[in-house]
């Protein structure tokens, strides 16, 4: 199985930028899809964006297309999101996951294994 530990959540005003990152530890992260999410309390987990295995293909929410950009480097097993012009309704804990099917597209939460602890993700107005 894989570990998987986010950082990089803080406080930022509108308009901002920041950049989580999701390292992995365990098995080979080059085998797993994968995705971020976010929630905020009171309400269901929400997809955000998702990267295939080599990283060759992405996709968002489409809250979050053209803001939004996720990567990876299967070197330093890490993902990544860059987050620009930020707006308040972005403020939420983001999750990174991991899943080992085959493929890519997955955006729902059940499709993933693995799951890190979240960070933290605010955006003043």
């Amino acid at each position: 199985q894989v570990q998987l530990v986010e950082s990089g959540g803080g406080l930022v005003q509108a308009g901002g930028s920041l950049r989580l990152s999701c390292a992995a530890s365990g098995r080979t992260f080059s085998r797993y899809a994968m995705g971020w999410f976010r929630q905020v309390p009171g309400k269901e987990r929400e997809f955000v964006a998702g990267i295939s295995r080599s990283g060759g293909r992405t996709y968002y929410a489409d809250s979050v297309k053209g803001r939004f950009t996720i990567s990876r480097d299967n070197a330093k097993n890490t993902v990544y999101l860059q987050m620009n012009s930020l707006k308040p309704e972005d403020t939420a804990e983001y999750y990174c996951a991991a899943t080992d099917q085959t493929g890519w597209g997955f955006d729902k939460d059940y499709e993933y294994d693995y799951w890190g602890q979240g960070t933290q993700v605010t955006v003043s107005s």
